[in-house]
């Protein structure tokens, strides 16, 4: 039984994961604003969101500036996917009896997504490092993959801890069966 502290904890970090979502799906939705700008009216780049301005990539390479904006989008897109799961976990979760099926398959997602957030950081950030060596500016990108050996990290503490937490639900399942 949680004590209504635990409770308080819980629901205020509900708040605080609803609010996090929010805040990626607007920077999702502003780098995706920002691409259409950058493809068909430049000169807009310079006042919109965060002001990431690829316009001279877009004019040396155009496979270089979808390249690294695809990794930005995908990036930005897969941590607000994360928060939606952490969201919908929250919210579908009996705290009373929360190991059940679907909590385990939402920690197992959780993992994929946090691992899959580190690991094309990870790739996008070399990537842009071997683009500075040919003459690419790229400074204004680090922001986007700063974290990658943190998520990475992060990712397989999560798995680790989902895989522990859905053979538990199976060996549940099982005595429940037998009972």
């Amino acid at each position: 039984m949680m004590s209504k502290t635990n409770n308080f904890v819980f629901w205020g970090l509900y708040i605080v994961a609803w609010l996090i979502f929010v805040g990626l799906c607007i920077e999702a939705g502003g780098l995706i604003v920002n691409f259409f700008f950058s493809l068909y009216k430049p000169e807009f780049v310079q006042n919109l969101y965060q002001k990431l301005d690829l316009t001279e990539m877009y004019k040396d390479s155009r496979l270089t500036f979808f390249g690294v904006y695809s990794f930005i989008l995908t990036i930005s897109i897969l941590k607000a996917c994360l928060f939606y799961t952490v969201i919908r976990l929250m919210h579908t979760m009996d705290l009373s009896k929360p190991f059940s099926t679907f909590v385990a398959r939402q920690f197992l997602q959780i993992s994929y997504y946090t691992l899959s957030i580190g690991l094309l950081s990870y790739i996008a950030r070399q990537l842009v490092k071997n683009l500075m060596h040919h003459g690419f500016v790229t400074d204004n990108l680090n922001q986007f993959w700063a974290d990658s050996q943190a998520f990475i990290l992060m990712g397989a503490i999560i798995y680790i801890i989902a895989t522990i937490f859905k053979k538990g639900v199976d060996i549940q399942n099982e005595n429940d069966l037998t009972v």
